[in-house]
């Protein structure tokens, strides 16, 4: 017997994968929902190759029977009707920035912290951490084992789709109008400056410490899902790339550290792939993780500056592993510990 479930945000980018994904895992779904909001109601969406689905309206769907919702629909929209959701037994995966700072609320990435879904009997909800925290944190808890990170200095390239659809179109039709000399401020509405052919230093909102938002949020979510004394300095750039966002990452460890032990620990850890070898083409770039679910890490390297330090390149998939994998991944995880049948 499988699960009901409603995928919240089903007409944007990562609802669209959330499907696309349960489909290619055999996600245990007997009944799948697709849910927006009212304008996008009507609308069809693909459920693997031979399935479409009708998207229903959000506002008005009833939540009663349905076992698990995939929710991406914004974080004002997930604020109102997650918790509609989870009162009626649902159990929320929730992918907006809404409740992931909530200390009853567990954020979870299933690689690291699987221990913490038992905390979603409080509210009913469990939230998927921002995406370049999950990449990072995936690669940081073998090291954390082995070594014992303590500070993190972590710069992002993250790419255009992080922003959602409308960053994706505002870097084509720039780059399209560059290259027939239209002027770039015809087409400038998500991004603050100029994207393509550009690199932004600027995501989300300035704090009055002068961090951004996207900052703050990699600093408190690793704090939260691997490790409150781990200290973390982000800077989050938005590069001219569709999908994938690449970090690098300089960790100082509390015991020696090196690049043959720590490039053991990391291929031992689940949903890490290292591709590190001192050639040209020799580690992995955004363009080559789109469409896969690991983490690459790549550039390993000591850090002389420090005592024990290392640093290291790593991309992902920001639509897949940064969003809508982890949130499937969460779900399975609950149902083998929590909701087996």
């Amino acid at each position: 017997m499988g699960y009901r479930v409603a995928v919240i945000g089903a007409t944007g980018n990562v609802g669209r994968e959330m499907l696309q994904i349960m489909v290619e895992r055999g996600f245990p779904a007997d009944e799948v929902f697709a849910l927006a909001s009212p304008r996008s109601v009507g609308r069809e969406v693909s459920y693997g190759d031979d399935k479409i689905l009708k998207v229903q309206n959000l506002e008005t769907f009833d939540f009663t029977g349905v076992d698990i919702a995939l929710s991406s629909p914004g974080a004002s929209v997930s604020k109102v009707h997650s918790p509609r959701a989870a009162q009626a037994g649902c159990v929320v995966i929730d992918n907006t920035s809404h409740f992931r700072m909530e200390p009853d609320v567990p954020l979870v990435v299933p690689e690291v912290n699987p221990e913490a879904l038992a905390g979603y009997k409080k509210r009913g909800i469990i939230a998927n951490p921002n995406c370049s925290t999950i990449q990072m944190v995936v690669a940081l808890k073998p090291l954390h084992q082995a070594f014992g990170v303590r500070r993190v200095v972590v710069s992002t390239y993250q790419s255009v789709s992080g922003a959602g659809k409308e960053g994706m179109d505002e870097l084509f039709n720039q780059t399209r109008g560059i290259y027939v000399n239209d002027p770039v401020s015809a087409t400038q509405e998500k991004f603050t400056k100029q994207i393509a052919f550009n690199v932004i230093p600027h995501i989300d909102t300035f704090m009055d410490d002068g961090a951004t938002k996207e900052e703050w949020k990699m600093a408190v979510e690793t704090a939260k899902i691997l490790d409150p004394d781990i200290k973390v300095h982000a800077n989050c750039c938005r590069a001219p790339v569709f999908i994938g966002h690449a970090e690098y990452i300089n960790i100082e460890t509390e015991r020696p550290i090196d690049e043959k032990a720590a490039r053991a620990a990391l291929e031992a850890a689940p949903g890490v792939v290292v591709v590190d070898r001192r050639i040209d083409e020799g580690y992995v770039t955004p363009a080559e993780c789109a469409g896969e679910d690991a983490v690459y890490i790549s550039r390993l390297r000591r850090d002389r500056t420090v005592e024990n330090g290392l640093s290291f390149w790593c991309v992902s998939d920001n639509l897949r592993k940064g969003a809508a994998l982890n949130t499937v991944q969460i779900a399975e995880a609950l149902i083998a510990t929590h909701l087996a049948r």
